[in-house]
């Protein structure tokens, strides 16, 4: 019965939900990302350098002579498919650069949280000793 209790406490608390909506919103970032970088970018990059598609960028290994990646996979030949890894990197970036946009819009619209008034200044220790002794003295 301890354990189960233990877990529940574990998963109710904020920081784990929190997490969660976390990992969901930004599955679904990704794909818009993605979409972005796939359906957006890469056709303009494609079209400013002269229709080169960087998914189709690949070294054959093998011995036969392919024109396509498709092609090549096709036929089980070995390929260093490099031009998947740029399109990879260039995802990488978009996403890191876009979550930087949020974070830094999201501390924009934070307030600046006004430090607490200071506690007006008490006697010191050494202010009251004096004044119990003094009251002491008294009686």
């Amino acid at each position: 019965m301890g354990f189960i209790k233990e877990f529940k406490e574990f998963a109710v608390k904020g920081n784990v939900m929190d997490m969660a909506v976390g990992v969901i919103i930004g599955g679904a970032f990704g794909k818009i990302v993605t979409s972005l970088v796939n359906d957006v970018l890469m056709p303009l990059i494609g079209k400013l350098t002269g229709g080169i598609s960087f998914t189709d960028l690949f070294v054959n290994l093998g011995d036969g002579n392919y024109q396509t990646l498709a092609a090549a996979q096709e036929a089980g030949a070995a390929v260093l498919a490099y031009g998947q890894f740029i399109q990879n990197i260039i995802d990488f970036i978009i996403i890191a650069f876009c979550i930087f946009l949020m974070i830094k819009g999201m501390n924009k619209l934070k307030k600046e949280e006004e430090p607490a008034p200071e506690a007006p200044a008490g006697p010191t220790q050494e202010e009251l000793l004096t004044e119990i002794r003094d009251l002491l003295k008294k009686q």
